[in-house]
């Protein structure tokens, strides 16, 4: 689909090249379409930066969504653990985007409370659950800015690691 193509290219070029560079004639250029052609889809730039922020919210809600687990934290941690593994991370494009206006950051600051605290009390440990919530930013955040750091074994031991946090323990037969 075209819109994709168009968020797709906004975000590549604000990794590699900051917000600065962000205007719509190098968007359209990096997605090989004409300048009428992106307006076509996004009428201005706040437009395409609220488009990659919708974009965003909904593909984690799909992936949150998607996952097996029995609470929201086991999904929360496995939706994470998926973004970081698919090398889909434009969290980090997408807010350096939108910084500097809060009205564009205003939908994706509303998703990360939601996500944070989405069923929390009825979590068996909500101290132990919100300690992995706030890991899956912090694996989120460096895994945007360093892709490379975690291979699949240490993404697999941080798995394992965390899980444990939010398992309660086997009742004594």
């Amino acid at each position: 689909m075209r819109r994709d193509e168009l968020l797709d290219a906004a975000e590549e070029l604000l990794c590699d090249q900051g917000s600065t560079a962000l205007t719509l004639a190098a968007v359209a250029d990096r997605a090989g379409v004409s300048k009428g052609g992106l307006l076509y889809h996004y009428a201005s730039k706040e437009a395409l930066i609220k488009g990659m922020v919708e974009r965003l919210i909904d593909d984690f809600d799909e992936l949150l969504a998607a996952q097996p687990g029995e609470s929201y934290t086991e999904r929360y941690l496995g939706a994470t653990l998926a973004a970081v593994r698919s090398g889909r991370l434009r969290r980090w494009a997408v807010v350096t985007g939108a910084s500097g206006n809060l009205f564009l950051l205003a939908p994706l600051r509303e998703a990360m409370a939601r996500w944070h605290r989405e069923e929390l009390r009825e979590e068996p440990d909500p101290l132990a659950a919100q300690i992995v919530r706030l890991a899956c930013e912090g694996l989120w955040d460096v895994a945007s800015h360093d892709p490379g750091l975690n291979t699949e074994a240490d993404l697999q031991a941080l798995e394992r690691r965390l899980r444990a946090l939010i398992t309660p323990p086997e009742a004594p037969a």
